[in-house]
């Protein structure tokens, strides 16, 4: 090759090389959506009494714990002895009360991670672990093992950040926090950020016939790229179940449940039983949270669980944004790439209790299985049916207005989100090879699709 010819071929392969890092640099998360919230609010379709019931298990969401319900603006009763927050509405606050984890990067409602301040709230004494930051996502923690000198054995649970130790209300109690320095060390902890609750009356009210005829109708599609998908399941009756990130819950009661028992430490009806409540530690009398003052008021009143369940059930899906030519041509390639194999666009609930809930169409983008997300996600954690590295498929209605993403919050960035389904044995696979053959443009569509949602 002579020299100019060369000089041209140097010239042409530089252009080539800038013009290719220019359209990966041209695609970006336009991140969260301005404006008002487009989610926190009643079920359009309710009666004048249900209205009024969501308004009341509104109040209850809001409400603030303290150990003995003695604390002026902590009037909940039953804090800890361990918890990650002292409030349901504390964790669930984007981009209005019921969704996920707040933050600085909020256009509706800029805070910092309230789970830093509480720490040492009321005199507690406790150390903010290194995973939870200022401009980070609210987190709960989970060990993948119980570590002694005898060696390791499967753990998995919520190990709570804090303890009541030190507080002004605590009684006494002096129970040490969880070594996360060490565990961290280990590689031994996982994470978990909070899933919204905005319209999942509509996903309870789903017969599991039309999730199985919704996932059957897809079968040969999914087939050709690798994706197979299943349901967790309830050991007894062998229904689906489907709240949780590995759809581990089979109603919005057990899931408001067991929220309330790990995430505040507060007993009620369906998890009876304090956490680590040893010695002084156990202030109260068990369950805390009741639905009445006395076994014979019990139906006259009711509890905080059960309030929590009717907010969910109550609450109205996010609302989308105004269509554009690029979200429409997004929308298109999100089903043409086979994002919707997965993240189904449409379901219908069959007949419900609540006014305007039967037989809906309604949009949740997710298919409520299971699907094996590769090694680069797997949390390493078996929850009923769902394996190390299996995963409900995330809803994205209300994906618009979220912060983080993924179970753990590793990202604010939806095109890192996108690309971390890429992994070993991931069903995703097949989907982010189509994927990468989008133009900058169409990849752009994409992304501004889902920050419309």
């Amino acid at each position: 090759m002579n020299q100019g010819r060369l000089v041209f071929a140097v010239v042409c392969l530089g252009l080539l090389t800038t013009l290719t890092a220019g359209r990966l640099e041209a695609q970006q998360d336009p991140g969260p959506r301005g404006g008002q919230a487009a989610a926190g609010s009643f079920y359009p379709m309710l009666g004048t009494n249900e209205q009024a019931g969501f308004a009341e298990a509104l109040k209850t969401f809001m409400e603030v714990d303290s150990v003995s319900g003695t604390v002026k603006g902590e009037d909940g009763e039953g804090l800890g002895p361990t918890f990650n927050g002292n409030g349901c509405a504390q964790c669930h606050a984007q981009p209005a009360i019921g969704g996920s984890s707040p933050g600085l990067k909020s256009p509706q409602n800029p805070i910092p991670n309230p789970q830093v301040a509480l720490a040492t709230l009321d005199g507690a004494s406790n150390t903010v672990p290194s995973f939870i930051t200022p401009d980070g996502p609210v987190r709960e923690a989970r060990f993948v093992y119980t570590i002694t000198q005898r060696g390791a054995s499967p753990d998995g649970g919520v190990h709570g950040l804090y303890t009541i130790t030190g507080r002004s209300d605590s009684n006494g109690c002096s129970l040490a926090q969880p070594d996360f320095a060490r565990e961290m060390g280990r590689h031994n902890v996982i994470f978990r950020i909070p899933t919204p609750v905005f319209g999942l009356g509509l996903v309870e009210a789903t017969p599991d016939t039309m999730l199985q005829a919704n996932l059957a109708a897809t079968q040969s599609q999914r087939f050709r790229l690798g994706i197979r998908g299943r349901f967790n399941t309830n050991g007894n009756d062998g229904t689906i179940t489907r709240f949780g990130w590995k759809a581990q819950n089979k109603s919005l009661l057990i899931f408001s449940g067991e929220a309330y028992n790990v995430e505040q430490g507060v007993s009620n009806e369906v998890f009876t039983n304090e956490r680590s409540a040893d010695g002084l530690c156990a202030v109260n009398g068990t369950p805390e949270d009741l639905g009445g003052a006395t076994a014979a008021e019990a139906g006259e009143a009711t509890g905080d669980v059960m309030q929590f369940a009717m907010f969910a059930r109550l609450s109205a899906p996010p609302t989308p944004a105004e269509p554009t030519d690029s979200t429409r041509n997004g929308a298109q390639l999100f089903d043409k790439v086979g994002c919707s194999l997965c993240h189904s666009t449409t379901l219908t609930t069959g007949m419900a209790r609540y006014t305007g809930m039967s037989k809906v169409t309604y949009h949740p983008y997710s298919d409520f299985a299971l699907h094996h997300m590769g090694w680069g996600l797997a949390d390493r954690i078996s929850q009923g049916a769902a394996g190390p590295d299996e995963f409900r498929t995330a809803p994205l209605w209300g994906v618009g207005q979220r912060l983080f993403f993924l179970h753990d919050g590793r990202t604010s960035d939806l095109l890192q989100a996108i690309r971390a389904h890429e992994g070993n044995q991931s069903e995703a696979n097949g989907v982010i090879s189509r994927f990468k053959t989008l133009s900058s443009t169409q990849v752009q569509d994409l992304l501004n699709f889902l920050r419309s949602l």
